[in-house]
């Protein structure tokens, strides 16, 4: 059997709901093969990151070239990257390699509000990695970070800084509506054909860690197994919300708990 492989770069979550876990589990769950190249270790649980140690560029390079000299990957998720050396290891990896679907989550705070990203790793990530995504997902305070603008509001803001974000260089973008207030959790698909609204209901649950990670590999999933752009992102939504919704059937932790990789089976 001839199984879809997607590779995840991102960070190690050591608590198992964010990261490189997070990714994995959700790529399990969507029936493809996990490789993984880490960028960095951290030291966190559900109540928030104790101690962040980088990989050197040099060893993830060595990573990725690993991974691609031999597995045929189908796609790629790019989480957490703090540093702009290995901002640009990444870049001239994928530049080699020529990945045909590339997920960004510009992941810059965890869920806990602890800050991932250095200031000057964001114009590498601006100029370097961006321009070769396929997709990136940022959510709203994301998305206003990347544009040095204020959170956006409104409907009308949101397109505004889609747009601006797609003129970036990126093939499209999905500015998430997680931190946006109201009965309904809006995600906006911002392709240069026009935009797709994606409506859910909100739902109140402090056990989100690992969402976004989580969203993205689940997009990045879908592509691996050959679905178009806008079907990955649809499928993704409908499975995140039921992870969301399951989340509090576990009990892992006493801060923001991880959501239900595997309700499916459960």
């Amino acid at each position: 059997m001839t199984i879809p492989i997607t590779l995840t770069v991102a960070g190690s979550d050591s608590s198992g709901g964010a990261g490189i876990q997070a990714d994995l589990k959700t790529f399990a769950a969507f029936g493809v093969y996990g490789a993984s190249v880490i960028t960095a270790l951290t030291a966190q649980n559900t109540r928030g990151v104790a101690g962040i140690h980088q990989v050197p560029a040099e060893f993830v390079t060595a990573q990725i070239d690993a991974v691609f000299g031999d597995l045929e990957v189908k796609a790629v998720k790019i989480g957490m990257v703090s540093q702009r050396a290995v901002i640009e290891a990444i870049e001239a990896g994928l530049a080699r390699w020529s990945p045909a679907h590339i997920v960004l989550d510009p992941v810059m705070v965890a869920t806990s509000g602890d800050r991932l990203l250095v200031p000057d790793a964001i114009e590498a990530l601006r100029t370097k990695l961006i321009p070769r995504a396929s997709l990136i997902t940022p959510n709203l305070p994301e998305a206003a970070a990347l544009l040095d603008e204020q959170i956006a509001s409104s409907e009308t803001q949101v397109e505004s800084q889609g747009k601006r974000l797609l003129a970036m260089g990126c093939r499209a973008v999905l500015i998430k509506g997680g931190h946006g207030k109201g009965a309904e959790s809006t995600d906006y698909l911002f392709r240069q054909a026009g935009v797709v609204a994606l409506a859910a209901p909100r739902i109140a649950t402090k056990n989100t860690h690992g969402t976004g990670c989580s969203l993205s590999s689940a997009i990045a999933a879908g592509l691996a197994k050959g679905d178009d752009l806008e079907t990955a992102v649809r499928n993704a939504k409908t499975w995140i919300s039921a992870a969301i919704a399951a989340a509090d059937r576990l009990s892992v932790g006493h801060g923001h708990g991880p959501i239900h990789h595997f309700h499916g089976i459960d």
